[in-house]
C-alpha cells in the first residue's frame, strides 16, 4: 500500500485528503509543518508527498527544496490556494511532479497521485 505524506497547517485540509486516500487505498501520514515532516523517518519510507507550499514557518518551497538538497527523490506534488504562474513555474523547475491549485477535485487529486506513483516506477 503506497504511503502518501500530507504536509499542509490546515487542520481540516489534512483530515479530508487523508481520508479521501483511505477511500481509494492509500495510506496516509499527516504533518502540520514542514519541519516536522522533514525530522521524521517518513521522507525516506513514503511514497510520495502532498504538499502545501503557504506553510507557517518553513514555506513548502523550502521543504522542497532541502528534500532535494539531500538527494531525496522522493515525489513531490505541491498545491497552493495562492498559486500563480510564476508559482507553478518554479515549483516545477524545482522538482515538483505535479501542481494543484486549491481547491481541486478528488479526481484532480487521485489523478496527479495515479500519475506520479506510475512515473516513479
Amino acid at each position: 500500500m503506497p504511503v502518501v505524506c500530507i504536509i499542509d497547517d490546515e487542520p481540516s485540509i489534512r483530515k479530508g485528503i487523508a481520508n479521501l486516500l483511505k477511500s481509494a487505498g492509500y495510506q496516509s501520514v499527516c504533518f502540520d509543518s514542514g519541519t516536522s515532516f522533514l525530522a521524521s523517518p517518513w521522507k525516506a519510507q513514503a511514497s510520495c508527498v502532498l504538499l502545501d507550499l503557504c506553510l507557517d514557518g518553513m514555506p513548502g518551497s523550502d521543504v522542497q527544496r532541502s528534500l532535494k538538497a539531500q538527494g531525496n527523490t522522493l515525489p513531490v506534488i505541491c498545491m497552493s490556494a495562492h498559486a500563480s504562474e510564476q508559482l507553478i513555474a518554479q515549483s516545477l523547475r524545482d522538482g515538483a511532479a505535479q501542481f494543484l491549485v486549491k481547491p481541486f477535485t478528488a479526481e484532480a487529486l487521485l489523478q496527479a497521485l495515479a500519475t506520479t506513483l506510475l512515473e516513479r516506477r
